[in-house]
């Protein structure tokens, strides 16, 4: 079964993502910890919780992937920066453990200027705070498009970081169509040399989930403007073999592209599962 669902608002709570999820035809979702442009998070409702936890019984909803707000710099020069991605990252996964097991998504960072090995010690020293052993969340890191000085366009880098992490089995990551079109991978031509290469390179057992987008700007633009489902420049054939690959259909996709309104993931949802093969 096609696990899939998208990015929803968290301002109703967990058990209205839920029963949003199942009305566009959904079965997992994606949302954002607190305000995406902010540092605020609203209080949890342990009764809210506890409807949750039943109707996900009831509706077969899969693993949940939260979203660290675009805020946190664990790359920043600034050493207030710093300090705040480092207590929101600890009290989102405090939170987490509401909905234990699940998964817990973050932008690495940007070296803003210090450079990417720079950039790479900032965020491997903030996990190594905040990782805890008893912690049911696996925290993904994201793969991403290299605009600016951003950490992670590679490979290379995810793996540079995972390996400096003292508890790197808490850590997977999340593979951005998007992103990785952007940052010069031919998910288009060749998603079996991306696989292959993400493999040798990080471990195809540390990928968790997929961000399931398409692209606004050609393949190595750097850019990272996400467009509809085969309305950008990796096109609806090429995201089909993406969730058709054997390396990547059991895992849940996530879609974060831009839409009106729900309904609009409703259509793309529907288009996906159709095209998905049992």
């Amino acid at each position: 079964m096609l696990t899939i669902g998208c990015h929803l608002s968290a301002a109703g709570g967990y058990l209205a993502m839920a029963k949003e999820s199942v009305r566009i035809g959904a079965n997992t979702f994606q949302f954002f910890t607190r305000n995406p442009r902010g540092g605020a998070a609203k209080d949890i409702s342990e009764q809210d919780i506890a409807a949750f936890h039943d109707y996900c019984g009831e509706h077969s909803i899969n693993v949940i992937l939260a979203h660290a707000p675009y805020t946190l710099n664990a790359a920043a020069a600034d050493p207030k920066v710093l300090e705040f991605c480092e207590n929101t990252m600890r009290d989102d996964l405090r939170r987490m453990e509401y909905t234990p097991g699940n998964l817990y998504n973050f932008h690495p960072g940007s070296h803003v200027k210090q450079g990417t090995e720079k950039g790479i010690e900032l965020i491997s020293d903030m996990l190594n705070r905040v990782l805890t052993p008893d912690q049911t969340t696996t925290v993904l890191l994201e793969t991403m498009a290299g605009k600016g000085s951003e950490v992670g366009r590679t490979f290379e880098e995810l793996r540079a970081i995972i390996d400096r992490v003292e508890l790197n089995g808490k850590l997977g990551v999340c593979l951005d169509t998007c992103h990785v079109s952007d940052a010069g991978y031919d998910i288009i031509g060749n998603p079996d040399g991306v696989l292959e290469e993400f493999d040798r390179i990080i471990g195809l057992d540390r990928l968790r989930a997929v961000h399931i987008n398409d692209s606004m700007n050609p393949p190595g633009a750097h850019k990272d403007r996400h467009a509809r489902i085969g309305e950008g420049h990796i096109g609806l054939d090429a995201i089909v073999n993406v969730i058709n690959h054997p390396a990547l259909r059991h895992l849940p996709f996530y879609l974060e592209t831009p839409q009106e309104d729900n309904d609009g993931y409703a259509r793309e949802i529907a288009v996906l599962r159709e095209a998905y093969k049992e």
